[in-house]
């Protein structure tokens, strides 16, 4: 089935000047075409250049999107769904959501909760897509022009809870818990992306989102059934296999090939 992709590849990022104003912006080389652009005006493709640039190290980058919901799909690798107990839910997609108050940026800081309720947090990395238009009911071969671009996103999960509980919303929605960014690609094929997590520069994760049991097609077609998209919605596609125990003091990056590094730093309360 022949899939549509967006035709041009920009990279957008959402950042915060020496003011602490918020923009949105461009990416070209090491510096930042500073728009005076809103999201939806973005996706709209009405966008507006301030003639301003900055240098992406004289700014914080931050989420690249504030979204309405963050979409989780889990154990849609084979491996992830067989070494965290999850293979008898392959035959169909299995979903939670995070809330908005897990989100943190690229160089942000992972808080470990207490002991006294989780001691098992872990890293999950996963390609992330930022939903470009509203869409209900969507036909899967119809899916990929509903995605605007594509990002990066570590589903931290304290790993005891969701053993725990049927369902994942206390060990997935600790605040700090969804790594995000450090910006959307547009214009990629999320179908063939590669994405290797390191762990303090080790290699933990390394897989490829053609090694899915779900296609990402199907995955928005089928939620979209369920609950509308709305633009600015992340779709998490779910972790390959590797995911490990992080410890205060970890340095965590998951790198997706055409996309960047998602960096990030454990810390303990």
């Amino acid at each position: 089935m022949k899939m549509k992709v967006l035709q041009r590849t920009q990279t957008v990022v959402r950042y915060q000047n020496q003011k602490g104003q918020i923009y949105y912006g461009i990416v070209e080389d090491k510096e930042i075409l500073q728009l005076s652009s809103s999201f939806d005006e973005i996706i709209n493709n009405e966008i507006t250049f301030d003639r301003v640039r900055v240098k992406i190290e004289d700014v914080k980058i931050v989420e690249p999107v504030k979204p309405q919901k963050i979409i989780n799909f889990g154990w849609t690798y084979a491996g992830h769904a067989t070494e965290t107990g999850g293979k008898a839910n392959l035959k169909e997609p299995f979903l939670f959501l995070k809330p908005s108050t897990s989100l943190i940026p690229t160089e942000g800081e992972i808080i470990l909760p207490p002991t006294s309720l989780t001691n098992q947090v872990e890293l999950e990395g996963e390609v992330a897509l930022i939903i470009g238009k509203r869409g209900k009911n969507i036909k899967e071969e119809d899916a990929l022009d509903y995605v605007f671009g594509c990002t990066i996103f570590n589903d931290v999960t304290a790993r005891d809870l969701t053993k725990k509980d049927p369902q994942f919303t206390r060990g997935k929605g600790f605040d700090t818990f969804g790594p995000l960014g450090p910006w959307i690609v547009t214009g990629l094929d999320p179908t063939n992306l590669q994405i290797v997590t390191t762990l303090n520069g080790k290699v933990v994760q390394d897989g490829n989102t053609n090694q899915m049991s779900f296609s990402i097609p199907f995955l928005i077609s089928w939620i979209s059934k369920v609950m509308t998209l709305e633009p600015g919605d992340v779709i998490a596609t779910g972790s390959p296999s590797g995911s490990c125990p992080m410890e205060s003091g970890d340095v965590v990056t998951v790198e997706v090939e055409n996309i960047g590094k998602l960096r990030n730093y454990v810390r303990k309360v």
